[in-house]
């Protein structure tokens, strides 16, 4: 689908930011400007078109707050998070060392935190403990009663923020009665940013920990918890919960095999020999050179080297590999619901393959077209509809468990 720009990444990234419109993330006009001032396939001017509407609206929002405008300041610190995250995405050149990348990303975080102090359901900042250290997240509640509530666990994707979840899942999910526990893991927003933590394909030991927090809310019933994984969390929830069996239902959004194909798809046949070989020389003049020619293959690339803690881009392929299925599926016993997008770029025809992997657990697999307008990647542009399917499938699942 085709969304004010003819570059395949700067479409998707923009009906990306436009789609969180849903749960005001986002106002149509504020995107068709700020789209209007980007040059199709330039990052550079991707990134000051985006972070100039960011100040703008942030400054709105601050200024609503000081004058005790609740609702206006809410609305407008929901919108500028959200474009915040959007002007930091393609700035991958040296993230991990960028004081850009470092303000951009804070300025999402700090402008979500005030917004969400504004909601009218409850929001608590929480640090969950995990190994030595503590990962950051929020409890959205559905209200401040302290009434056990079937609760769901959102797990980012490959660059999706906690912050996000708010969009994603959380907003949809209050209105149902559901509260939700959302978290930066390894690999993700503030924890990679800030703690310089990579991801890790075992996650089930980054599950397990979140798992146990939640259940020591008194807000979770302990019977009624769900994982969500958002992109390549699709695959992080599924791997872990072939190993952790508390949960009751899983909702993969996508389903996602093997996050190494993703990368493999489309790379000529010499350069995954060349990386077998470890050749890496070769392979990584042969991907610089795509890389040079494809916004979509560079941004790709770059953020997984960062990720992923790669060395290089043969480095990366190499490590991608590990995020995989195979040999884990059969293991989970929790219903599931894999979904799956029509015109999906990155992981076409993984998630059927993962519903016909499920052989000891009740899979449901529901593909969303484009002709109802939810057939990209996550179906962005098409919360509404996509909540939809969720929400009523988690609703029967949880009630006949």
């Amino acid at each position: 689908m085709k969304f004010l720009f003819d570059d395949e990444s700067f479409s998707f990234e923009t009906l990306r930011a436009a789609g969180f419109t849903a749960y005001q993330g986002a106002d149509l006009g504020e995107i068709l400007v700020t789209a209007r001032d980007i040059t199709d396939g330039d990052e550079p001017s991707w990134h000051r078109a985006w972070k100039a509407t960011a100040e703008r609206v942030a400054a709105i929002g601050e200024g609503a707050l000081a004058s005790g405008h609740r609702v206006s300041a809410r609305e407008a610190l929901l919108r500028a998070s959200n474009y915040y995250r959007t002007a930091e995405f393609y700035l991958r050149d040296a993230p991990a060392t960028d004081p850009e990348v470092a303000l951009l990303s804070r300025r999402s975080r700090e402008t979500f935190v005030k917004a969400a102090a504004l909601l009218d359901t409850p929001v608590e900042s929480v640090a969950i403990p995990y190994e030595d250290t503590t990962l950051p997240g929020y409890l959205f509640l559905v209200d401040d009663s302290g009434a056990p509530r079937p609760t769901v666990i959102y797990t980012n994707g490959f660059d999706s923020t906690a912050e996000e979840a708010y969009f994603v899942i959380a907003a949809a999910a209050l209105r149902r009665g559901y509260n939700v526990l959302a978290f930066d893991g390894p690999g993700q927003g503030a924890v990679l940013r800030e703690q310089q933590l990579t991801f890790r394909p075992d996650w089930e030991a980054v599950t397990t920990p979140v798992v146990d927090y939640a259940l020591s809310r008194p807000e979770t019933d302990p019977a009624r918890v769900a994982l969500f994984g958002y992109s390549l969390g699709g695959c992080l929830v599924a791997r872990a919960a072939a190993y952790e069996h508390r949960v009751a239902a899983l909702i993969l959004d996508d389903g996602v095999l093997d996050f190494g194909a993703a990368f493999e798809r489309g790379m000529p046949a010499e350069v995954i020999t060349w990386i077998a070989e470890g050749r890496d020389a070769q392979a990584n003049a042969a991907l610089a050179a795509a890389a040079a020619e494809n916004t979509q293959v560079r941004w790709a690339l770059r953020n997984g080297v960062w990720t992923l803690g790669a060395q290089s881009y043969a480095d990366l392929v190499r490590r991608s590999r590990t995020y995989a299925l195979e040999g884990h599926l059969g293991k989970i016993v929790a219903p599931a619901l894999v979904l799956e997008a029509e015109n999906d770029q990155f992981f076409e025809g993984q998630p059927r393959r993962v519903a016909e992997g499920l052989v000891n657990a009740p899979a449901t697999l529901v593909t969303l077209s484009e002709a109802e307008g939810a057939g990209e990647h996550c179906h962005v542009g098409a919360f509404h509809r996509a909540h939809q399917v969720m929400f009523d499938w988690l609703d029967t699942t949880l009630a006949a468990s």
